[in-house]
């Protein structure tokens, strides 16, 4: 990371097409003019992570969201019972034998 002093009204260029001026200096913080083209992407750090963060969260699945849902249509919300095993003699019905 590089560090600059600069005082009210100084620049700070980088590359050959952004300037960043020194506004302002208030106790703790300082406003800064930032002068870029405009599709340079300029963005508050945590501002960003906040909205990476809530990204993230809404890209979790709820485990409730289910039961909500069917609940909301009046569909049981329980766990449907697994399947049966056929009862003892009965099998499946058996397809055709091919006729070639």
């Amino acid at each position: 990371m590089l560090v600059l002093t600069r005082k009210i009204g100084e620049q700070i260029l980088i590359g050959d097409d952004i300037v960043v001026t020194v506004l302002d200096s208030r106790g703790e913080g300082i406003r800064i003019g930032i002068d870029a083209p405009r599709g340079v992407k300029i963005q508050r750090e945590e501002v960003l992570r906040a909205v990476v963060e809530a990204n993230l969260a809404a890209a979790q699945p709820d485990p409730e969201a289910e039961a909500r849902i069917k609940a909301l249509l009046g569909l049981p919300t329980t766990p449907a019972e697994p399947a049966k095993p056929a009862a003892p003699g009965l099998s499946a019905p058996s397809k055709p034998a091919d006729p070639a």
